[in-house]
């Protein structure tokens, strides 16, 4: 599974994309969160707030209940707006 972070959670986390291989039960976007916020502090400073954290799954917008599965292109951001 890649993880891909946009602006300041890239920034908290010190990264722009990871792979992992999160655990079976790992089988929706709440949950990969938990299980990414374990894995470090940066982490989870990164998703304390997550009412200011969208995802998107292989590439289309997605809700914290969404599934995933290894194999998926998770991206995380903050919400854009336009101008």
């Amino acid at each position: 599974m890649k993880i891909l972070y946009f602006a300041w959670l890239r920034q908290k986390i010190g990264a722009g994309e990871e792979d992992v291989s999160p655990p079976p039960s790992v089988n929706s976007v709440a949950a990969l969160v938990a299980w990414l916020k374990a894995k470090s502090p940066a982490h989870a400073a990164a998703f304390a707030n997550t009412q200011a954290v969208r995802v998107a799954i292989n590439q289309e917008f997605a809700d914290w209940s969404a599934p995933v599965a290894p194999g998926d292109e998770i991206a995380f951001f903050p919400p854009v707006t336009g101008g």
